[in-house]
């Protein structure tokens, strides 16, 4: 049985050690860079690499060893450096497509990235696959915010 926590939005917050601009190329052009592949994504041991589109209508894509692609979603918003939002359908089809909005805002230390997940309600198994995701949302805003600091200083 479906609840209305169940369909709640997930929001996550993480602050990113760079400008506005930078977390948000971060985010996107350089998804492949950060993303924890290994344990967030389709082909998790498998995958080769992930690639964020630069466009309203543009494709997330997960590229295998094997060479196979899978979508992930599609931009639905792109708004450079403050916002991308995308449907989000990682291994499923495109009908349980749910929603992320990503926005970016400067603050003292850094950018405030937030994360908000939506549109539960596309999914059969709604209450079980958000449960997964609000945890996991904390493993890649990690992987995001771990991203931004320079090498020698990590």
């Amino acid at each position: 049985m479906t609840t209305t926590a169940d369909l709640a939005p997930i929001t996550k917050t993480v602050v990113v050690a760079a400008t506005v601009e930078r977390a948000f190329a971060l985010f996107t052009a350089e998804m492949g860079r950060w993303w924890p592949l290994r344990t967030h994504s389709v082909g998790e041991a498998s995958s080769a690499g992930v690639v964020m589109g630069d466009r309203v209508g543009a494709d997330i894509v997960e590229t295998l060893a094997d060479g196979s692609t899978t979508v992930w979603g599609t931009i639905t918003d792109w708004a450079p450096p403050t916002l991308v939002a995308f449907t989000w359908h990682p291994g499923q089809s495109g009908a349980e497509a749910t929603r992320v909005e990503v926005t970016f805002a400067e603050q003292d230390d850094g950018t405030l990235v937030t994360l908000v997940h939506s549109g539960w309600e596309a999914r059969p198994d709604a209450g079980r696959v958000r449960r997964s995701y609000t945890s996991g949302w904390d493993v890649v805003l990690s992987s995001l915010a771990a991203s931004s600091v320079p090498a020698a200083e990590a």
